[in-house]
């Protein structure tokens, strides 16, 4: 006996989610198989920050801004708590705030250049010693991923019928069925969002695509005492050589060539430096990016170093005890693309590849590839 949906959706991190989620939108009755007994992946090992700032003009930062709104919308009907606290750029070198400068120069963003002075009044988490400009966006919203993935399941369950297969794993797609352990289903459509798992489902199809893996090393502190605040986001200059929304700007290169030549290791382990808060008061650091298909599952407390030992240069928070340290892994492209889109079969979508920018991307990418149905 077959049980029927209109649409399956294989995996329920961030972008099944948001596939989910639009074809809720247009009525469809959806099912949703995740293999894991919860979403565990990097939907939820992520900094939580929905990050206009870092996304490329065009429909990339379309898509950021839409993505932007539905976390809004997602904040307000569910309760999950979204802290609109933008985003502080923080220029500690004459090169960085000429990047700047060149940025917001020819950006229609809505960003300002902050003197020291001014930046200090929208943070007092940072030294401003030594800080020569700061570039202010009021755009970024922060959620806890631990939180964010399991409510919005449970609110797609209660408000828009979806149902729910958690700790199930497909075994086979052979369209209209659909086979797990324990059930089979009938489907008109099936979409296949499994993140870096590229070996359960058509295999051959992912391994002819330009993906590999990007391990990540993050750690959180204990709460921070007596309601201290981060505010913002900050970021550093060093984080302008890993987002796309910079590349245009010619002073990056004396940027990288500065980076590279004073700080090898950064450079060798992909760490750029991040700090949000959540809810509790715990600040998430990070991060580091190392690549390729075959993931060491040994974490380098030397790269953990690193991150700290570069953070305790521009953050001044109560207290940096670590209480957690883990790592992630997502998919990325080799081919400087933003997402991997795919038809094997008839009436079957791959929707993979937006790497490290899945909570910022997924909803406006989910509305695209959800537009024809």
């Amino acid at each position: 006996m077959y049980q029927q949906a209109d649409t399956a959706v294989i995996g329920a991190g961030i972008v099944g989610l948001a596939t989910a989620y639009h074809l809720a939108l247009k009525g469809r009755k959806v099912v949703v198989f995740e293999r894991s007994p919860r979403a565990l992946g990097a939907s939820y090992r992520n900094f939580g920050n929905v990050w206009t700032l870092g996304q490329q003009d065009g429909y990339i930062y379309d898509r950021a801004l839409y993505g932007r709104g539905i976390w809004q919308q997602l904040a307000r009907e569910t309760g999950l708590p979204a802290e609109e606290s933008g985003s502080l750029l923080l220029a500690y070198h004459a090169d960085e705030a000429g990047v700047l400068e060149e940025f917001v120069s020819t950006s229609s963003r809505d960003v300002e250049i902050l003197t020291p002075e001014a930046a200090t009044g929208r943070s007092r988490a940072f030294r401003p010693e030594g800080l020569k400009a700061a570039l202010w966006s009021p755009l970024e919203i922060t959620v806890d991923p631990r939180e964010a993935s399991a409510r919005l399941a449970a609110w797609l369950e209660s408000e828009h019928g979806v149902t729910f297969r958690f700790g199930t794993a497909v075994n086979g797609i052979q369209l209209p069925h659909i086979e797990t352990k324990n059930e089979k289903w009938k489907v008109d459509k099936v979409y296949v969002c499994t993140g870096y798992d590229f070996e359960t489902l058509y295999p051959d199809i992912f391994a002819a695509s330009p993906l590999t893996r990007c391990k990540l090393q993050m750690m959180r502190t204990v709460p921070q005492p007596d309601g201290w605040q981060l505010g913002p986001t900050l970021v550093t200059g060093m984080s302008m050589l890993h987002y796309a929304s910079f590349a245009h700007c010619p002073g990056l290169k004396a940027v990288k060539q500065r980076v590279d030549a004073t700080l090898p290791e950064y450079v060798k382990y992909g760490i750029h430096l991040m700090v949000t808060q959540n809810g509790a008061g715990e600040l998430s650091l990070g991060d580091s990016h190392e690549y390729g298909l075959a993931v060491d599952p040994f974490d380098k407390e030397h790269i953990n170093d690193l991150i700290l030992q570069f953070i305790n240069t521009f953050l001044q928070a109560p207290t940096m005890g670590i209480q957690e340290r883990w790592h992630g892994i997502y998919p990325k492209l080799t081919n400087g693309g933003h997402d991997l889109v795919l038809h094997p079969e008839p009436g079957v979508t791959i929707v993979n590849g937006m790497g490290g920018a899945g909570m910022t991307l997924s909803f406006g990418l989910a509305r695209d590839v959800t537009a024809v149905e």
